[in-house]
């Protein structure tokens, strides 16, 4: 998954150049006589009068926002209808600072529209609006709606109705079914007043001041306060975005397993960062639970250990080298062989077409040395220019440190970017025709994306393979909270073909050597019961070991209130049949709002 910082600017950009074409285009008659916002709400994702120009809309104002790129308004009506599938909330957009407050009573005059955040394509549901609006102010200071409470009872448990089928599983056209599903519960409260009390924490503030609570506290919920995403048919319902209306230096930094207590209050917006999203007017105080970074056991004599950590994006000019460190030595409590996901080239960002990573690993070495870990050495292999994706111009690559006074590597030339690493049987033994490696990389599978790095390590004299692996990523995906449902998740095409090659390449291994003990490990993009992972797998080439552990402790990323399996470390037959390993997901970045990576370690300590 690309990092949250690169999706969100790439996001902004798509948004910037795509709002001309960002609202759902219908046929409507011209104009409307004075309606009701309930009325305009309907009973469906769409409004029933889309396009039309509509004169005398009444209501109080409940927020106001007077930053970035939609600015606006939202307006409330006092006196409600009886339909629960009615919302009597409406955003006006102003395009410049409105000249409201709330509290006032106005009318406005203007157009409906159904904007889709992010554009049509991404296929985002669209917020209802008034555009173009000449806004009367009736008076001031009255009575805001009373917000309306969402609790754990009010928020259905299914999550969303089958889309339609004639319309591409599109749920815009479907009745909103309130009592029935999550999605059309808050849809039904879509531009409303509303407030949540009391409310966990489950994805820590970002640098855009949002953060993640949910209303339903035992909703699988992770061992250090989180919520876990288990499955794509099982979606965490209770799981809510909060942004603020007021100063950003006044948004609480929270971590997971924090607390929002009191009165979080405003009106419910839908973004194209995370759905449906409470703009709060009022935040509530927040309360520490205390949540501390983990530190892994250190690796006894005998024990080989082995981690994946994606390091997002480094380069030399950033400044969490010393963090890395600190994390690599003090909390992986310094593996003997790291695989690091995410080195970026000399350069970083910049696109000059350089492509070694030298100065960007020795930066780093030398900060574990300084930190008191081990003089690593390093094997990687610089990709083609401009050739495996993430940031532009940033060549990301794998990188293998390992610890010389505990393992050595197996050099063998003729690795390159371009050359195909293959499997050898010499004297019984599988080995490597070249070490370090690349698997298969001109085949199309790995267009715009990372090629595995395979290498050949020795530890008290046991060879051991190590396939270093940083997948397509999620990035074009569908949303969960999407008007398509079941969503698209179209990365998942290329994401299937290159776990086939990474298997194909282990069974190759395992024919070469049947007791061959293989690590393929890495951010894989993907979760432990996807069939990215599953095809990892294969006939039982592979295992992932992250599943040795209690349920409620499977996760090393957080993403939108789901606490989720992106990292992984796979191991073969051999050494999951020798009953002596360790797993350990090391929580040290991904529940918390100081994080120097967006994911987490992984730690897998065995006996060769």
């Amino acid at each position: 998954m690309p990092s949250k910082k690169s999706a969100r600017l790439a996001a902004l950009t798509v948004a910037a150049v795509c709002s001309a074409a960002s609202t759902v285009a219908l046929t409507s008659p011209a104009h409307a006589d004075a309606v009701a916002i309930h009325d305009i709400q309907g009973t469906t994702r769409i409004s029933p009068y889309a396009g039309q120009a509509v004169t005398g809309v009444t209501g109080i104002v409940t927020g106001v926002r007077t930053y970035g790129s939609s600015r606006g308004f939202w307006i409330q009506d006092p006196t409600p209808d009886a339909d629960p599938a009615t919302s009597e909330g409406v955003f006006v957009f102003t395009s410049s600072v409105p000249r409201v407050a709330v509290g006032d009573s106005v009318s406005v005059n203007g157009t409906v529209s159904e904007y889709v955040p992010g554009g049509t394509s991404s296929g985002n549901q669209s917020v209802t609006e008034i555009v173009k609006p000449a806004v009367t102010v009736v008076s001031g200071g009255n009575a805001v709606p009373a917000a309306t409470v969402i609790r754990a009872r009010s928020v259905p448990a299914a999550y969303t109705p089958a889309g339609d089928s004639a319309a591409n599983n599109s749920i815009n056209a479907l009745p909103l079914e309130p009592k029935k599903y999550a999605l059309d519960y808050y849809e039904s409260l879509e531009g409303m007043n509303v407030q949540v009390a009391d409310a966990r924490v489950v994805t820590a503030t970002d640098p855009y001041s949002e953060l993640w609570v949910t209303v339903k506290p035992h909703e699988n919920a992770s061992r250090r306060g989180g919520t876990l995403y288990r499955s794509y048919t099982s979606q965490n319902t209770g799981r809510l975005q909060i942004q603020s209306l007021g100063a950003t230096a006044d948004f609480p930094a929270a971590n997971v397993g924090d607390t929002l207590t009191g009165t979080t209050a405003g009106p419910l917006d839908y973004n194209q960062f995370g759905g449906y999203t409470l703009v709060a007017n009022a935040l509530g105080r927040l309360k520490s639970g205390g949540l501390q970074r983990e530190t892994t056991q250190k690796q006894k004599t005998r024990e080989l250990a082995v981690a994946t950590y994606n390091v997002e994006n480094l380069d030399p000019s950033d400044t969490t080298f010393a963090a890395h460190a600190s994390a690599i030595v003090n909390n992986l409590r310094s593996p003997d062989i790291v695989s690091l996901e995410e080195i970026q080239d000399n350069t970083g960002a910049k696109d000059d077409g350089t492509t070694a990573a030298n100065v960007t690993v020795t930066k780093l070495i030398d900060a574990i040395v300084a930190a008191g870990g081990p003089a690593y050495e390093w094997r990687s292999i610089d990709p083609a220019n401009d050739t495996d994706g993430g940031e532009p111009g940033g060549n990301i690559r794998q990188v293998f440190l390992f610890n010389p006074q505990r393992v050595s590597f197996t050099d063998r030339a003729g690795g390159d970017a371009t050359t195909a690493v293959g499997v050898e049987k010499v004297l019984g033994k599988a080995r490597l025709t070249v070490s370090p490696g690349r698997i298969d990389p001109a085949n199309t599978a790995w267009k715009a994306s990372r090629k595995p790095l395979v290498g050949e390590f020795v530890f008290r004299g046991q060879t051991v393979f190590v396939i270093a692996n940083h997948l397509n990523s999620k990035g074009g995906d569908q949303a969960l909270h999407a008007q398509y449902q079941p969503v698209v998740r179209s990365s998942e095409v290329q994401r299937h073909q290159q776990a086939t090659l990474v298997n194909a390449f282990v069974k190759d291994l395992l024919k070469a050597q049947r007791n061959a003990e293989v690590i393929a490990l890495g951010d894989m993009n993907d979760f432990e019961f996807s069939d990215t992972a599953k095809i990892l797998e294969g006939d039982g080439e592979l295992w992932s070991a992250i599943k040795s552990l209690p349920k409620k402790e499977r996760y090393s990323y957080d993403y939108q209130g789901n606490q989720q399996v992106l990292d992984q470390i796979l191991v073969s037959r051999s050494v999951r049949r020798s009953g002596d390993f360790a797993y350990d997901s090391v929580h040290i970045n991904a529940e918390f709002h100081d994080q120097i990576s967006d994911h987490d370690p992984q730690v897998l300590r065995f006996e060769p």
